[in-house]
Formats: C-alpha cells, structure tokens, sequence
C-alpha cells in the first residue's frame, strides 16, 4: 500500500547554497552581495507557492543476472533489462518507487518570470531543483528510518533517464503509484508535469534477521 507525506511548505526549508550550485558557483566561489540577496528573495518567494506532495510503495524485488551485459530485474507485475540499476540495486531483496512534486505554482512562477525578467527566472528555476531536492531528502528520511528499524539499509535513489534505464519507465511508476494524488501528470514526451517533479527507485539491502519491511506483492 502506497504512503504519502505532505508537508507544509515552511517545513521545506531553503538550502541558499545548493540554489547557488545549481546556478553555476563552487564552494570556493563567494557571490555578489545582490546576486545572493536575489538569491534569498527568490527562495522566500517560492516557499509561499510550495505544494509538496510525495508518495512511495515498497516490492519484493529479484534481480538476475543474465551475462556480463545483462541483467534482469523483477518486481510487482513486471520485468525489464537494466545494467545500470542493477549494478544500484545490488544485493537488495526490496525496492522503493518513490514519486515527488512542489506542485504547479512553482511552474506558474517561472514562466512568469520568464517573460519579465530572465534573471530571476534562471534564479527561480534554481530554486525549484533546489526545494524538490529538499523535499526528495526529507522523503528518504523517512523511507530511511522505516527501512532501519525493519533491518534494512538503503542504497542511493536512481530515477529513470539515468545510465541505461529509459524515460519509459515512468509510465511504470504511475500505473504503480498513484500519481494523480500528487497533482502528478505524465505527458506524452514523458516528461512530468508540473516540471519539478521526481521519480526514483531506491534499493532495499537487508542486513538483520528481522528483514520484514512491509512491502506490495
């Protein structure tokens, strides 16, 4: 059975720093005075729009492999080739669909922003990879702690487009996951809409004789 987390939006807290990596700048880099007081009003401006919405279901999970280039993975009702996410998932008996959104008011005030000053909008758009970031951290949070206490470790999330495993796989996601609950849409570029949205497969290593995560069949 899926779970959801939906945070308030003040609970999405700005990480200012991570903003000014993704707009270009190293940690040894020090921004302009108005550059980072930008920065700060951009983040504080989208936070008041923020509607973060995530949910998440666990499956047994198999993964076989087949050749030095092939291996398969099974889970829930299907299975697909992946070297890549096998290589993530190795070792794991579970694995974690994850989906997450900011919701579409953060879309809205980029492409405002677009037509009226490009600036704030490159800032904006910063900003929104930054507080889904945030958000996808605050989920594995939780799916971290859950997995723990049932003896389970969690290998680093992997989301489809990545390596070798195919945008096609979200339609996987939201025949899995009730995506629609989140205000989630998939287009037929498949890419996501509203556009700061994530999916992610996180693997499940079991480490303990306890090993009984909830999980679907």
């Amino acid at each position: 059975m899926a779970q959801f987390f939906f945070p308030q939006a003040q609970e999405i807290k700005a990480d200012n720093s991570e903003t000014l990596r993704y707009l270009g700048y190293k940690k040894i880099d020090i921004p302009e005075e108005n550059i980072f007081k930008l920065v700060e009003e951009c983040s504080s401006q989208m936070q008041t729009v923020l509607q973060a919405r995530t949910c998440w279901e666990t499956f047994d999970l198999k993964v076989e492999k087949i050749n030095e280039e092939k291996s398969l993975i099974s889970f829930a009702d299907f299975s697909f080739e992946s070297k890549d996410l096998a290589r993530n998932l190795k070792d794991c008996t579970k694995v974690t669909l994850l989906a997450a959104t900011i919701g579409p008011q953060v879309d809205s005030l980029i492409r405002k922003s677009q037509i009226i000053d490009p600036v704030k909008a490159a800032i904006f758009q910063a900003c929104g990879a930054m507080f889904i970031e945030v958000l996808i951290d605050m989920t594995n949070k939780k799916i971290k702690e859950e997995a723990l206490i049932q003896g389970f470790t969690t290998k680093p999330r992997y989301s489809p487009g990545y390596g070798d495993l195919s945008l096609q796989m979200q339609k996987d996601f939201f025949r899995l996951l009730p995506c629609s609950k989140l205000g989630l849409t998939l287009m037929d570029t498949l890419i996501m809409a509203p556009e700061k949205s994530v999916t992610a497969f996180i693997g499940l290593k079991n480490t303990s004789s306890k090993g009984t995560l909830r999980s679907s069949p």
